[in-house]
């Protein structure tokens, strides 16, 4: 794999509704709702969305689960010239892992400010200390990205409150 020389921005909403698409997946397995894709030359080779819950593992974030699947599709732990396609801010673990993956752009939909270290809650990619350093473009179909979210956590919430009363009658009859 090479590191492309010029990115090709009209791809990503494209590889953003990927994402999307296994953000869904996953919320119809009662996950939280991200989706991530791993692209290399124009062809997804990794696909994952959170898991944490069936899978019984806490790094199962989306991120994680579709570099795991693309280190696997390409038998090789560095993923240079790769683009991360996810539909949330990385947290510090998934951080973590883009950079140690050696992915060479991430593309993320949503902030996320309570977690998210791209931007929300400190700017990880820009440290002096990390050895590799990669292109970032946040906001890419940001609403739809954020919509699936807080769907997903409204209808929790919904779920976990007691029926209310119904609604008392009208006065015009009914």
């Amino acid at each position: 794999m090479k590191r492309p020389a010029i990115i090709d921005r009209s791809q990503d909403e494209r590889f953003m509704r990927e994402a999307l698409a296994l953000a869904a997946e996953g919320a119809a397995r009662g996950e939280v709702p991200v989706g991530a894709v791993l692209v290399v030359d124009g062809e997804i080779v990794g696909r994952g969305f959170n898991c944490p819950i069936s899978g019984h593992d806490p790094s199962a974030h989306a991120e994680m689960v579709a570099i795991r699947d693309a280190a696997r599709h390409l038998a090789n732990y560095r993923l240079v010239g790769s683009t991360l396609y996810v539909t949330l801010e990385p947290c510090s673990m998934c951080a973590g892992l883009i950079v140690h993956s050696r992915v060479g752009r991430l593309v993320y939909g949503a902030s996320e400010p309570k977690a998210g270290v791209v931007q929300s809650r400190g700017r990880f990619f820009e440290q002096d200390f990390l050895n590799h350093r990669l292109a970032v473009e946040g906001g890419v179909l940001a609403e739809a990205c954020g919509t699936i979210l807080s769907d997903f956590f409204r209808a929790r919430r919904r779920k976990a409150t007691p029926d209310a009363a119904p609604p008392a009658a009208d006065s015009a009859g009914g």
